[in-house]
């Protein structure tokens, strides 16, 4: 019995150092740069909130476009804040969802609280970085009626969310470079969405610049620069936004 015990207190141990140890991990993601700090203020043309979620609301227009961005996995979400204002200066309203544990596995959900807080929001498109690109279209899978739109940015959906019938816009912005959504992994993942889908490449672009963190492990460098890169979401991701007016 005494052996059975000290058995039993030495697997619970082990489970709590592996508890402890993954909300480390999850709390201690890629830091944001200084870039995307300047973009949290607000001025004359989006107001910036930043409570439970990252909030980009143009001044002065009466929107009825919204998009909800999922951050990538264990990347700070404020890492996102400079192609939101850009996006929210061109009149759309931008939400960035911060996830438990900075993890947006554990918040696919986060989406409809989002939308029950802007109910004068006509037109709502979901999309992310990432693991955050494929927990959106994990969302938008199992609320098609809710959403007009998916832009994955490096991302692409999860195996067992077949979006090939879903009659929305959907965009998939993806980098030349990326070592780890690779073109070889974008190209499989076309059997899951719509014919329709606009597929968008950015040459020499890698994984990192989709927001403005510091670099990644299994990432290929970019050959071009992260503001060019940037440029070329943003145009792109309006695009996309602007196809469902």
């Amino acid at each position: 019995m005494k052996l059975l015990k000290n058995v039993l207190l030495f697997l619970l141990a082990g489970i709590a150092i592996l508890v402890i140890g993954f909300v480390i991990y999850g709390y201690t993601p890629a830091r944001s740069m200084p870039e995307a700090a300047r973009a949290l203020l607000s001025d004359e043309t989006v107001k910036v909130s930043t409570g439970k979620w990252l909030v980009f609301q143009p001044v002065g227009s009466s929107t009825k476009e919204g998009f909800i961005f999922y951050p990538g996995a264990r990347v700070d979400y404020r890492a996102y804040a400079p192609m939101a204002k850009a996006l929210a200066e061109k009149g759309i309203l931008v939400v960035v969802v911060r996830m438990p544990l900075n993890l947006a596995v554990f918040g696919i959900n986060k989406a409809d609280a989002v939308m029950q807080a802007y109910p004068e929001i006509g037109q709502w498109m979901i999309g992310g970085h990432s693991l955050g690109g494929a927990m959106a279209a994990d969302y938008l899978a199992k609320h098609r009626s809710l959403l007009d739109g998916l832009i994955l940015l490096a991302a692409y959906p999860p195996s067992n969310d077949l979006l090939s019938d879903y009659a929305g816009v959907v965009c998939s912005i993806s980098g030349s470079n990326d070592g780890l959504a690779t073109p070889t992994k974008i190209q499989a993942s076309k059997a899951l969405l719509p014919v329709s889908t606009r597929w968008l490449v950015i040459e020499g672009g890698n994984h990192a610049y989709f927001g403005w963190y510091g670099p990644q492990k299994g990432d290929n460098p970019a050959t071009i620069t992260r503001e060019e890169q940037q440029t070329q979401i943003v145009e792109d991701a309006l695009a996309c936004l602007t196809q469902v007016q």
